[in-house]
């Protein structure tokens, strides 16, 4: 059985499984590595959820404030051999409960065209694609998506 904890940036299972996420995007970002990673620290994030399965951390996603209304999913990440269990599927669900909770009323989040999988993932979750934000607007590699929490 999966199970899902919240957590901080601190917590060491997401310090290490983010490091794993930034090797698999140093190879999918290429060039565009450099100016996608100033934006991904992980000092200060406030909420973060770790998935077990077995005890062992298999997964992890993390949101920041956006805007009053919204906030940012961040560093949504499952090792490769997880991924056909639905586990990045119970994550975001569970940032998405954790932000309506605190009275958000959706998510916002940016993803690489290189990354298929998390284009389709974000697709079949019911995000919708809205125009690059932020620092992305220049960025053609950027793929925006927001989702209204009911």
């Amino acid at each position: 059985m999966i199970t899902i904890t919240r957590a901080t940036s601190k917590h060491q299972d997401f310090i290490d499984l983010v490091k794993q996420l930034d090797a698999y995007l140093k190879v999918t970002d290429g060039d565009d590595h450099a100016f996608y990673n100033q934006y991904n620290s992980i000092e200060s994030l406030n909420h973060v959820v770790i998935a077990y399965y077995e005890n062992k951390p298999i997964g992890c996603g993390a949101f920041k404030e956006f805007n009053e209304n919204s906030v940012e999913v961040k560093r949504m990440y499952v090792l490769p051999k997880s991924r056909v269990n639905g586990v990045g599927k119970q994550i975001l669900n569970a940032l998405e409960i954790w932000a309506k909770d605190l009275g958000y009323n959706s998510c916002v989040l940016e993803t690489g065209k290189r990354q298929i999988e998390a284009v389709q993932f974000y697709k079949k979750c019911n995000y919708t694609s809205i125009p690059r934000y932020g620092q992305y607007q220049q960025m053609e590699n950027s793929l925006c998506f927001e989702k209204q929490l009911k």
